[in-house]
């Protein structure tokens, strides 16, 4: 977010812009900004909006301490989010995440997604967490940039496993090891 990280992606917290954890009242926006992506087929394997109530659960399922929801927050208005998601929910994988980002359409390509993932980056080992993991669709060229810039590499492909609009997708599960 412009104003929010340097050149190197650092957070600086200037002004009106900001990464704070996400609060039930942030939940309208959260939904709002991820049903948006939606119809483009690029980022949710979602075929329809998905309601607030739908996701009221999920949000309390994450915690600071461990499996954040961070929100990006533009001069007091929501504008992006990331979150923390425990992988396969067994105690054998509790050092490893998956990451998802979502960004409002009208800031898209301003430094949104790039200042929550340098959040997620930076703050791994205070998370104690070792492995982030991203699933993005092989025809989400943003995405895959967006985590290739912070240094995921894509350790699996697993072909044709989503069906969008009756064209059958690939799956890439991109990771990388934090500390």
């Amino acid at each position: 977010m412009r104003g929010l990280y340097d050149r190197a992606g650092r957070i600086v917290g200037a002004g009106r812009d900001m990464i704070r954890d996400a609060r039930e009242a942030d939940l309208e926006s959260i939904v709002r900004i991820y049903n948006a992506a939606v119809p483009g087929r690029l980022a949710t394997a979602d075929t329809e909006p998905v309601s607030v109530e739908s996701r009221r659960a999920w949000l309390r399922e994450h915690d600071a301490a461990r499996h954040p929801l961070w929100v990006a927050e533009r001069d007091g208005r929501v504008v992006g989010w990331l979150s923390v998601s425990p992988f396969y929910g067994r105690p054998a994988y509790a050092a490893t995440a998956e990451l998802s980002v979502y960004v409002d359409p009208a800031v898209l390509r301003g430094g949104v997604a790039s200042a929550l993932m340098r959040q997620a980056v930076d703050r791994a080992a205070q998370l104690s967490l070792k492995t982030y993991l991203g699933f993005i669709f092989g025809h989400n060229t943003r995405s895959l940039a967006l985590f290739r810039k912070f240094g995921f590499e894509e350790w699996a492909h697993l072909p044709r496993v989503a069906v969008l609009d009756g064209i059958e997708r690939d799956l890439l599960i991109l990771g990388r090891r934090v500390r």
